[in-house]
């Protein structure tokens, strides 16, 4: 099975995920069907989740939270990696993605003007 047809089956499989602007603990607890010392466990192990905390102290998971979580899930439960396998993929993903976002800013960005004129003399040519 492709990793595409594995992620689409993973996404059907997946919870869906209420449009709210937060979440309790309580609350992405039972989405996940996780324990929340569960989720309070993988707080401390993967840097990159990180939930805001109220006023009271009270942890709230914004909705790219949840779907990291719903990725580590996948990773840890259905992909059989070990925490610091899962950890290390996210890291190399999240950088190829940084990579590619760097790349395709360099093309937006870029200086137009030898381009140009490198069109413009190859014009010149044919008209000659």
């Amino acid at each position: 099975m492709t990793d595409e047809v594995s992620q689409a089956a993973a996404s059907a499989n997946a919870p869906e995920i209420p449009d709210k602007l937060f979440f309790r603990i309580g609350e992405v607890s039972t989405m996940l069907g996780l324990e929340p010392y569960v989720l309070r466990y993988w707080e401390t192990e993967f840097p990159s989740l990180s939930p805001k905390k109220s006023g009271t102290g009270h942890r709230l998971y914004r909705r790219k939270d949840v779907e990291l979580l719903l990725r580590i899930k996948h990773l840890l439960y259905e992909k059989r990696f070990t925490i610091d396998g899962a950890r290390q993929f996210l890291h190399e993903e999240a950088k190829s993605a940084h990579k590619e976002i760097k790349q395709e800013q360099q093309i937006l960005f870029s200086d137009p003007l030898p381009e140009i004129r490198r069109e413009l003399a190859e014009i010149l040519k044919l008209m000659k």
